[in-house]
């Protein structure tokens, strides 16, 4: 469960904010997550509140924005949602759309902290 590691390395970008702030407390860290970033939601969010328990945030929590998948199409000229990482197909044209222009992400956005 690559999710772990990732729950812990969320949370060490924290401390090092935290830390650089005089100790502050973080009391929520947002991240942007696309389908193809190969992280399941669920599975980070399990991960993440069993990874902060022994950690100066074991208060704070996780939110997720998860980011849709769109991709170029070169026939219609135009960005596109896809549905589905399983079909990467123009919605409108059913043409194959290599170019992902979005929804790879797996970064941390914001941290909140307590004044």
């Amino acid at each position: 469960m690559h999710e772990l590691s990732i729950a812990m390395s969320v949370l060490d970008i924290a401390a090092d904010e935290a830390e650089r702030r005089n100790g502050a407390n973080i009391t929520a860290i947002h991240i942007k997550l696309g389908p193809l970033s190969g992280v399941i939601p669920q599975a980070l969010v399990s991960a993440f509140d069993l990874a902060r328990e022994t950690t100066p945030q074991a208060g704070c929590i996780l939110v997720i924005e998860e980011v849709p998948i769109i991709a170029y199409c070169e026939h219609c000229q135009a960005s596109r949602s896809i549905e589905s990482p399983q079909w990467l197909c123009c919605p409108e044209c059913g043409a194959p759309t290599a170019k992902i222009e979005q929804g790879r992400e797996l970064e941390v956005t914001a941290l909140e902290i307590e004044a």
